[in-house]
């Protein structure tokens, strides 16, 4: 069964918007619970299932961009995560604070992501399209996670003296 590029790509920019609506809602959530190491590392690792989609032969990259997809998110879109994540403590427990900049650097993300998307559809199939651009999620996520599982430690030991 074939399905045409014009069907798959509709597909993936409507998925793209859904997931986007969706994490911000989940986020604007999250921030009324505390934050734990389960909830930092979770995401990731959820994520880690995604490179089962490269035994389909139709989503196989060369290394060299996926190489380059990873970094690219690792070092370009983490940044505007990193900087606009921000941990308050309340009670004795570690909370992200809600922060308007957090939504608007989301969406700005989602924008440059449609935008790239829509040139690099150009050149390659759209599953490899995908295969790339979960690539570029996955470094982005993770060197973000990092980011917060490090401040989160550190909070973590200036609030006691025991070490969590």
């Amino acid at each position: 069964m074939q399905l045409s590029p014009t069907y798959l790509q509709i597909a993936a920019t409507a998925g793209t918007l859904i997931m986007a609506l969706l994490t911000i809602f989940i986020r604007l959530k999250a921030s009324k619970k505390p934050i734990t190491i389960k909830k930092i590392i979770m995401p990731p690792v959820g994520m880690t299932t995604g490179f089962f989609m490269f035994i389909v032969p139709a989503v196989r990259i060369p290394w060299l961009w996926g190489i380059a997809a990873f970094a690219v998110g690792w070092l370009l879109f983490s940044y505007p995560l990193i900087r606009s994540t921000k941990f308050e403590v309340t009670e004795g427990q570690v909370f992200a604070q809600r922060s308007r900049s957090f939504i608007v650097v989301l969406l700005g993300l989602l924008a440059v992501r449609m935008l790239l998307h829509e040139f690099i559809e150009q050149y390659v199939s759209v599953p490899q399209t995908g295969a790339l651009f979960f690539l570029l999620a996955y470094g982005m996520i993770l060197r973000w996670r990092l980011f917060m599982w490090k401040h989160y430690q550190t909070i973590l030991k200036t609030q006691s003296p025991v070490n969590h």
